[in-house]
């Protein structure tokens, strides 16, 4: 439990976040002990998000991304979903692992929202009821390998490497009465300290309680469970119209893809490289909610 820049070490040991979300917020607080506080900055935190768990994420959920991606910047006539495997997870200040063979190395901010209870059937997800169904807010980067994404039309390959969805560094467990905030939250990130990405979460074109509505049609979820609901304007990719139509038609050959895509960012020096920072931020704008910061540093493998 992280009370004011300190972890307070609980008295019982819960092995995973499903396990502390059914015990509850107010049981693991009466367990937490002050008195053995140790200093966050002594401290490496890993993701709060504990295997096994579900990610599954919303693509091209605000107006400014989807024009600079080369789409309408008006909301999509469908919800697009897709999933990233829970072995992408790490830590807030861990690596971002860079492969060989990749050449467009993306950011994508996001905020996070963590299921709070099992869904098993169709249920109807409201503002008043979100409470019911999201436990607590957490900062995601769901880091994309566009030529692999792009080129080989496969987005759940192109954004599941290993260390490709840094989370954290920890769950801002909501109060019902916060629920309502997941609307309200800033969205920066910098990268070598150049302010790339910044939005709120006003600007989310399907909202988190029509998406769980709608996938609770089509899948089950356990508590700690994790749906990424989109990034805003900002990511390195650039692409007009007639660039993603091509990109995007299945006849024309993988080899050319790459080609096309990889000319027509050439001038493009906004994609990761080794050595790169990535700082993330999410808050609400007067400060009350605070998810802290992530700081990753990119690098080769």
């Amino acid at each position: 439990m992280v009370q004011e820049n300190a972890v307070h070490p609980l008295e019982e040991v819960y092995d995973s976040l499903a396990e502390l979300l059914q015990a509850g917020k107010e049981e693991v607080l009466a367990k937490a002990n002050p008195s053995k506080a140790l200093s966050l900055d002594v401290i490496k935190l890993a993701s709060p998000i504990t295997l096994p768990a579900r990610i599954v994420c919303q693509g091209a959920n605000y107006a400014l991304h989807r024009a600079e991606a080369g789409m309408k910047s008006s909301r999509a006539s469908f919800n697009l979903i897709f999933t990233k495997p829970d072995s992408s997870l790490s830590g807030a200040m861990d690596d971002i692992q860079l492969p060989s063979h990749v050449q467009l190395l993306d950011y994508e901010i996001e905020l996070g929202l963590v299921m709070k209870t099992k869904i098993r059937r169709p249920v109807r997800v409201t503002e008043e009821n979100l409470h019911e169904y999201v436990a607590g807010i957490i900062i995601t980067n769901d880091v994309s390998a566009r030529d692999v994404q792009l080129v080989e039309g496969q987005w759940f390959k192109g954004k599941s490497y290993r260390t490709f969805c840094p989370a954290g560094p920890f769950m801002y467990w909501l109060d019902p009465e916060e629920v309502s905030q997941i609307h309200h939250l800033d969205l920066k990130l910098w990268v070598n300290g150049e302010l790339r990405q910044s939005a709120n979460t006003e600007q989310l074109q399907y909202k988190p309680e029509e998406t769980i509505e709608e996938l609770s049609r089509m899948m089950d979820f356990d508590p700690g469970d994790l749906l990424l609901t989109g990034t805003p304007g900002g990511v390195a990719l650039k692409l007009t119209g007639e660039q993603l139509s091509q990109l995007t038609n299945p006849f024309l050959p993988s080899d050319q893809k790459l080609t096309l895509l990889l000319e027509s960012q050439a001038e493009n020096k906004n994609y990761l490289k080794n050595g790169d920072i990535v700082r993330c931020e999410i808050k609400s704008p007067d400060g009350r909610i605070d998810l802290g910061f992530q700081e990753n540093r990119v690098v080769s493998v």
